[in-house]
């Protein structure tokens, strides 16, 4: 059952089994593509080229490359939150709040060393970077935890406060260009998190 704190982002009316299929491949694809070659790789002939299928289908689907970008965002988030929201601990239900915290900050990490150009993207614009649904359920999801975990204060503030060093500019900047590895990022998360939840 879906907590009323955190409302499933992108929920869009049923798919037939095949246009969901066809859609999964498409972002898979082009999910591999920047993973492999990065952002600028992402082309709508590339990602026909890595699924199998004609142009003009990439274009039916997302009508435009940014409507894909938009898509593949939107497809990361959704994967993310199943993670936090019915899969296994310590990201999901069952673990102590505070290591869920961690688990958290984690997968943001290790998202952003692969699709780190995308999130930036759309961070960088101006309507979409603080009223995106993806940002409101990453906001609900803390605060729920931080309740979880007995921390008193302003929730929603300080749960915006935590996110900030999981934003993909930040994390992109620190990675290439202070050359700080994800495995100091991480730790750096769970010390953070240790000294805010300390009651």
């Amino acid at each position: 059952m879906t907590s009323p704190l955190l409302p499933q982002i992108g929920v869009d009316p049923p798919e037939r089994g095949d246009a969901a299929r066809n859609r999964r491949l498409l972002l898979d694809a082009a999910a591999l593509l920047v993973a492999e070659r990065g952002v600028d790789a992402v082309t709508m002939d590339a990602v026909a080229c890595k699924a199998g299928v004609g142009k003009g289908t990439v274009f039916r689907r997302f009508g435009s490359r940014s409507g894909l970008m938009h898509a593949l965002l939107d497809h990361t988030e959704r994967e993310l939150q199943q993670s936090f929201m019915f899969g296994p601990p310590p990201l999901g239900p069952g673990a102590d709040p505070i290591d869920r915290l961690i688990a958290f900050g984690h997968a943001r990490i290790a998202i952003v060393e692969v699709q780190g150009e995308v999130q930036r993207a759309a961070e960088n614009s101006l309507e979409f970077r603080f009223a995106a649904p993806a940002r409101a359920v990453s906001v609900r999801h803390v605060v729920s935890l931080l309740r979880a975990a007995g921390v008193q204060g302003d929730h929603e503030l300080l749960a915006c406060s935590l996110l900030a060093p999981l934003e993909a500019t930040l994390v992109l900047h620190e990675l290439r260009d202070l050359g700080m590895s994800a495995e100091r990022l991480g730790a750096a998360w769970e010390d953070l998190i240790r000294r805010v939840t300390r009651c």
